[in-house]
C-alpha cells in the first residue's frame, strides 16, 4: 500500500482535475497522472474515466475515494493526537511500586500530579514482584533494593530504612527496651518478608539477632503498622511510612541507634529514545517530591 498514490487520488477526485490536485500538492501534472494510474493497476480496477474535457469517477472510484478518504482523516487524527501527545502530558500513567510503599508522601505526589496534569489518568500496581515494565505496559517504577542491569533509566531517591516502632500505650505498659537483646521479652509484630524466626538489628557496628515468638505474624505491612498503632506490640517498619505518625505522636522510634535493612530507592522507566511528556513529567515531580520523604 502507499499512501502516497492513495492521497494524490482523493485530492484528484476532490478537485475533478488533474490539474487542480497537482497544483494543491504542489506535484508535477504527470506525477499525479502516473500515482493514480499506479493506484489503479495495483487495484485492478479503473477508479477514474478520462476525457480530454473532464475526469468522472467509476462506481468503484466513489466508493473506494469515500472510504479512503475517512481512512486517511483518521491517520491524520492519529497522528495530531501522537504529535500532541509528546507535548503535553496526556493519557494513562500506569505505576508500580512494592506493597507497603503507598505511604502519605506517595499519596500526596498522586494528587499534586494530578490536580497538575488533569488529561492524565493514573493507575497503580502495588506488588512485591518484579513486574517486567515493557512486557506489562508499566510506565514508572519505585523499586527498592539494588537494581539488575536491566537496560532501563534508574532515578535515585534516596533510601529506605526499617527500624523498630511501638505506641506510646503499649511502652507506657511493657517498658522501653534500651538494648535489641530486651525485645525477647516484648510482643513482635512480624512482617513475614523480615523473616519469620528472629530480627536482626545493626548500630553499624555491631549486629544482633533476635529471636521471635511468632505471636503475630502478617505478609501485609499496613496490617502490621496498624497493630503497631493500636499498642500490640513492637514492629520493625520502614521510616518513611511512619513519618506521619512519629510527628503526631502516635509511634515511637525506639532504639534509635539501631536499624535492620537498608535499601536504596529508585524510580525506574524504560530507557527507549522517546520518553512520553507524562512519564518525563511524573519523574521530574516525584525524585523532587519523594527524596525529601527518602531522606528524612
Amino acid at each position: 500500500m502507499d499512501l502516497n498514490e492513495i492521497n494524490v487520488f482523493i485530492k484528484v477526485a476532490q478537485a475533478g482535475s488533474f490539474t487542480r490536485a497537482a497544483k494543491e500538492l504542489g506535484i508535477p501534472n504527470s506525477t499525479a497522472s502516473a500515482r493514480v494510474s499506479a493506484l489503479e493497476r495495483r487495484l485492478g480496477v479503473t477508479l477514474l474515466q478520462r476525457t480530454t474535457r473532464k475526469l468522472r469517477l467509476t462506481e468503484e472510484g466513489e466508493a473506494y475515494a469515500r472510504q479512503a478518504a475517512q481512512g486517511l482523516e483518521e491517520i491524520a487524527r492519529a497522528e495530531t493526537e501522537v504529535s500532541l501527545a509528546q507535548r503535553e502530558p496526556l493519557g494513562t500513567l500506569k505505576l508500580t511500586a512494592p506493597v507497603g510503599m503507598g505511604s502519605e508522601s506517595l499519596t500526596h505526589l498522586v494528587s499534586t500530579f494530578r490536580r497538575k496534569y488533569p488529561r492524565v489518568s493514573v493507575e497503580f500496581l502495588f506488588t512485591d514482584r518484579r513486574v517486567d515494565l515493557v512486557a506489562e505496559g508499566i510506565d514508572v517504577a519505585i523499586r527498592a533494593g539494588e537494581l539488575e542491569d536491566s537496560g532501563l533509566i534508574a532515578r535515585p531517591i534516596g533510601m529506605t530504612q526499617w527500624v523498630p516502632f511501638a505506641s506510646p500505650a503499649y511502652l507506657k505498659r511493657a517498658g522501653t527496651p534500651k538494648h535489641p537483646q530486651e525485645l525477647r521479652e516484648h510482643a513482635c509484630l512480624q512482617f513475614t518478608p523480615l523473616g519469620m524466626d528472629d530480627w536482626q538489628l545493626t548500630d553499624g557496628r555491631h549486629t544482633v539477632t533476635v529471636p521471635l515468638s511468632r505471636q503475630l505474624v502478617a505478609n501485609e505491612i499496613s496490617f502490621v503498622k496498624a497493630l503497631a498503632l493500636s499498642g500490640n506490640g513492637v514492629a520493625l517498619l520502614p521510616s518513611h511510612v511512619c513519618s506521619s505518625e512519629t510527628a503526631g505522636g502516635k509511634l515511637v522510634r525506639i532504639l534509635p541507634a539501631w536499624h535492620s535493612r537498608i535499601a536504596p530507592v529508585h524510580l525506574v522507566y524504560s530507557g527507549r529514545k522517546f520518553v512520553a511528556p507524562k512519564v518525563r513529567a511524573f519523574v521530574d515531580m516525584a525524585v523532587a517530591g519523594l527524596k525529601r520523604a527518602f531522606q528524612e
